[in-house]
């Protein structure tokens, strides 16, 4: 955690559970509650918020008015007219925000034309995917920044994001946010899709429900641990407790049979796919 991000005025545009992950994170790392302003239009989410102790409105203007860093959480189809009453609103302002954007498929591009000024200025803009598990810490991002983003606004970008993040990758690319979107955004969800089925699978060969389910869970978490904590690659811990001729070899043979590569190769590429098709429309829209 940056000294600079201590005494920076941060805001929230959009009080979500991304928004209120990240917002936690802060609080449990010691950022001054006042220090932290969120708008949020919606009454139960922003009742929800104001239990940390920040500061919330429900007018982005008002939130926003003397911010330092700006976190724009709110949903791609609005983007643009949040971005645009932001910029309208900051006509006085002789310095902007940095802008931290968690907006999925929304371009620099776009970004810097709806947030442009009357007067041509443009705020810097950083591009961010984040994940779910960020809820609970452990969470994962990926960061864009624009050209004129300097190291010592990224290291502001990187510090929020620890808030939250176990790991934040900077991409060097901005279509690489995209790809980040289809490994990591969305990639917890391939995970529960897995556990659900193990879950269906044990069931159907004489386990109860409970059962298969708490041995589905454990399982998973167990050998995410083991993926995090273990010096040794995923190939190799694999290979560790697979035996030749053993039941795990039967299934993963199995896997190999049904295309378990192709199947992964093409869910993340729709996931990544669908990240620039958001992006394009939006930009359009």
């Amino acid at each position: 955690m940056t000294s600079q991000l201590q005494k920076s005025k941060l805001c929230f545009v959009g009080g979500g559970n991304m928004a209120g992950a990240i917002i936690g994170g802060l609080v449990a790392k010691g950022i001054d509650k006042q220090n932290i302003s969120v708008s949020e239009p919606w009454d139960v989410n922003r009742e929800k918020i104001a239990a940390t102790g920040v500061r919330t409105t429900a007018s982005n203007v008002e939130a926003s008015k003397d911010a330092d860093l700006l976190v724009l959480a709110v949903k791609p189809q609005v983007t643009k007219g949040v971005c645009q009453e932001l910029a309208g609103a900051w006509a006085g302002r002789t310095s902007l925000p940095l802008i931290v954007s968690i907006a999925a498929g929304i371009t620099l591009q776009s970004l810097k034309e709806w947030l442009k000024l009357a007067d041509r200025r443009t705020p810097h803009i950083v591009r961010v995917m984040p994940n779910t598990p960020a809820l609970l810490g452990e969470g994962t991002s990926g960061l864009f920044a624009s050209d004129d983003v300097s190291q010592e606004e990224k290291d502001l970008a990187a510090s929020l994001l620890g808030s939250v993040s176990k790991v934040a990758e900077w991409v060097d690319r901005e279509e690489l946010i995209d790809v980040v979107t289809g490994l990591s955004g969305s990639g917890p969800a391939y995970f529960f899709a897995m556990v659900e089925h193990l879950i269906e699978s044990g069931i159907s060969l004489g386990l109860t429900r409970e059962q298969a389910t708490r041995l589905a869970k454990q399982t998973c978490y167990g050998a995410g641990k083991m993926l995090v904590e273990s010096s040794e690659e995923p190939a190799q811990l694999r290979r560790n407790v697979t035996s030749p001729k053993g039941t795990t070899e039967a299934a993963l043979k199995s896997f190999d049979a049904s295309g378990f590569k192709e199947i992964v190769d093409k869910a993340v590429k729709a996931a990544t796919d669908r990240g620039k098709e958001l992006g394009e429309t939006l930009a359009k829209s």
